[in-house]
Parts: structure tokens; sequence; C-alpha cells
């Protein structure tokens, strides 16, 4: 085994430290300090008739765009079942609901609880937008990384 000498343990060291330097400075150009958070997504859930619950759904969803910020996330809102109540035209709550719709929130209707239930898209309230299956809609969203929330 070869005996390092002092010098050649200062170059050494030297050289780890000069290293590490580059390494630090490498990792700490790579995330900047004001990095833009991430886009976030979130899917609610309506499948209750409830009116209490879809007001409450919807306030969620006004306080997720506040804290969040509006252009910061994406909401899609699935009924199905008895709730597809919510999104018909004599909803107590139609008006929130395109206040919803107006703030970009994608008000989805579960297809096969219309076909079900008999009702047409003349039946719902204006600019919902309609999916053949709600359940196949939200395994397909979180999936895609959704937060999922039930109401």
């Amino acid at each position: 085994m070869k005996k390092i000498t002092g010098s050649r343990r200062t170059m050494l060291a030297g050289s780890l430290a000069a290293a590490a330097g580059a390494l630090a400075g490498t990792v700490a150009s790579a995330a900047p300090a004001t990095a833009k958070p991430t886009a976030y997504k979130a899917l609610f859930q309506v499948s209750d008739d409830d009116p209490k619950k879809w007001n409450q759904t919807l306030n969620n969803i006004k306080n997720l765009q506040q804290d969040l910020g509006a252009a910061n996330v994406t909401i899609e809102v699935v009924i199905f079942g008895p709730g597809i109540g919510m999104v018909k035209i004599e909803s107590e709550v139609g008006n929130r609901v395109q206040e919803a719709i107006d703030a970009k929130v994608s008000v989805l209707v579960c297809q096969n609880t219309m076909r079900g239930a008999h009702l047409t898209p003349e039946d719902m309230q204006a600019r919902v937008g309609y999916v053949p299956a709600g359940v196949g809609e939200i395994v397909r969203r979180q999936a895609e990384g959704y937060a999922y929330i039930r109401s």
C-alpha cells in the first residue's frame, strides 16, 4: 500500500471539495427558487339526491379555486345515480351549477343514469357535458392523477 504524503492529501481533499461544490451548484440550478407550482386536477363525485350535499360540493369547488387559484386547477364534477337531480332543469341549485360552469368547471352527467331515468339532454341544465358512464369517468380520471373527492 502506498503512503499518501501531506501534499497529495491536500490535493485530494481540494479536489473532493471542488467536486462537491460543483455538484451542489448543479443541483441548486436544476430547481429554481421561484418554481411555478404544478397544475392541480380535482374530480368531485355527486351521486346523492341531497340538495345540502350539492351545495356543499359547489362550495368546496369555489373554495378550491380560491385557495389554489382558478387558473391552477382543473375541476370536473361527475354526476350519476340519484345525484342527477342536481343538474335537472328544475334543480334548486341550477343557478349555482351555471356559475360553476362559468368558472370553467366541467359538469359531466352519466348517460347510463339518464337512460335508466328516461331523461334526455332537454331535461338537463344548459351547458353540462355528458359521459357514457360516470363511474368509468372517475376511474379514468383517477388513473390520470386527479384528486378524488366524494361529496
